[in-house]
């Protein structure tokens, strides 16, 4: 998939989202388990060579604990102290970091913390369609699908005038980099790649993202990456190439 692009992070595995519990503002600590497929994650796909390179990257956001994790910067470039040690080093952990609300996860209200199926018991409680849908019945005290478009259509805007406009047409040859990396929450990303390819929240298709999952899209069409060959060192295959 040809440059610019976005790429977007999921974070890691926490107790609440093993068990299906919607999370927003409420801080909860990754799982150790978390910690490690995110650590594999970064090793898997990022570096030079890798399908997310630190040297073509122009702007990273967040989540926090996972992108330090993904082994792309070092905590002097955190806009945040760290929350645990940092694993990237040399020259190529420079990548600029921004923190922006418009990224945050979907504000559930009345909904933090609870389960789906509970959510739904809930509102056949109150008289109210047992038979909800985040995307086209938001969240009491919360967002809206509406509210969720808005701020995300002006991140997308934002991306696409100040990080990828640029880039566009000039080539690897002036040395421009214009790829972005955002690390967030579960619904949001979805969300975003929703309305990054043009699709209604509650019309379009529904993308899943796990946690410490990892999606590639495009500015081309706009287009998203369904899936891609990983890069792994085997040395019998390396053996095999240089006789």
């Amino acid at each position: 998939m040809s440059t610019p692009r976005v790429f977007i992070v999921r974070h890691g595995e926490t107790e609440w989202s093993l068990n299906g519990r919607h999370t927003g503002s409420t801080d909860i600590p990754l799982t150790a388990n978390g910690e490690k497929r995110v650590l594999a994650t970064g090793k898997a796909l990022v570096g030079n060579d890798r399908l997310i390179a630190p040297s073509k990257l122009a702007h990273m956001r967040r989540a926090q604990r996972t992108l330090e994790l993904l082994n792309l910067t070092n905590k002097d470039h955190l806009p945040w102290k760290a929350h645990g040690e940092p694993f990237c080093q040399g020259p190529q952990c420079d990548a600029t970091i921004e923190v922006t609300e418009d990224i945050r996860e979907w504000d559930y209200g009345d909904y933090e913390g609870i389960t789906t199926p509970d959510i739904k018991e809930l509102r056949k409680q109150q008289g109210l369609d047992p038979h909800w849908d985040i995307w086209r019945d938001g969240c009491p005290g919360g967002e809206s699908p509406t509210d969720i478009s808005k701020r995300l259509d002006r991140l997308i805007e934002q991306i696409r005038e100040k990080w990828h406009g640029p880039v566009m047409g000039k080539g690897k040859a002036e040395g421009v980099n214009g790829d972005v990396l955002i690390v967030a929450h579960g619904h949001i990303l979805r969300a975003f790649a929703q309305r990054w390819a043009r699709q209604s929240l509650h019309g379009g298709p529904t993308f899943l993202l796990e946690a410490g999952g990892v999606g590639t899209l495009s500015i081309d069409e706009p287009a998203i990456l369904l899936g891609g060959a990983f890069i792994v060192d085997i040395p019998e295959v390396k053996k095999e190439i240089n006789q």
